[in-house]
């Protein structure tokens, strides 16, 4: 394999494994030693690449100088079209606004065909359930989680307890009537999901837990999907 070519599979493995990804891991995809890895990382970012990360933390491409900028397939824009529309549709007010700023922009930098393409795009995302609004700033808790720092905020739950929360902030779905928070809770020493609407006084704390949000966040899905998995056993009578 060609010096050039090593760097060219590095790069789509860099595209296509879950960031933050070890250097042992890409050393294995590769079939080659930790060292020429370092040093092909090293080229790479000589070569105009943004590639975040470091030994013992893992690497994630930021910016990957290779590709032209928006140059996307037909099915590509529809897809973003889509998915643009939806996040519009359930996310909150600050991320709402982002996802139709970011269809503006990529609809006055693609080719005119596609930007015709996208202002008259044959899908759309409507949502007509009523949600419950959350009661706090949940572009703050994103930036907490995106930050890795703990948070605290006043909960209520479905029987009107309160009580005082403190919790490692992982990840928000959005379902069509309410959007959760999945999180690591000190309180309870366990993973909990809480719902937006029932959180007040959000507070932002210096607590860092970083670099564990991501591998907290597999562990939580893991724990959700096994709780799946043993009700859909219970459902059936199987083993």
């Amino acid at each position: 394999m060609t010096r050039t070519h090593r760097l060219f599979q590095l790069m789509q493995t860099l595209r296509r494994l879950t960031p933050p990804i070890t250097a042992q891991s890409l050393a294995y995809e590769m079939d080659v030693s930790l060292r020429t890895i370092y040093r092909d990382i090293d080229e790479l970012r000589g070569l105009g690449a943004v590639i975040d990360g470091e030994a013992g933390f893992g690497f994630t491409l930021i910016e990957d100088a290779t590709l032209p900028p928006l140059g996307f397939e037909d099915d590509e824009l529809e897809a973003l079209v889509l998915g643009l529309r939806d996040v519009a549709a359930i996310a909150d007010p600050t991320l709402a606004k982002a996802a139709s700023s970011a269809l503006a922009k990529i609809q006055a930098r693609v080719p005119p065909k596609q930007a015709h393409r996208l202002q008259h795009a044959v899908l759309d995302a409507r949502r007509y359930r009523q949600r419950l609004e959350p009661r706090m700033d949940v572009a703050a808790l994103r930036q907490a989680a995106w930050d890795e720092v703990s948070v605290c905020f006043a909960y209520h739950d479905a029987n009107g307890v309160a009580t005082e929360r403190a919790v490692k902030p992982l990840g928000i779905v959005y379902f069509d009537e309410t959007n959760v928070l999945l999180a690591w809770c000190h309180l309870r020493q366990d993973f909990r999901i809480f719902r937006l609407d029932r959180m007040d006084d959000l507070s932002v704390t210096q607590d860092s837990f970083r670099p564990h949000r991501v591998s907290l966040l597999r562990d939580h899905l893991a724990h959700l999907r096994a709780e799946d998995d043993r009700r859909a056993r219970d459902r059936t009578g199987t083993d």
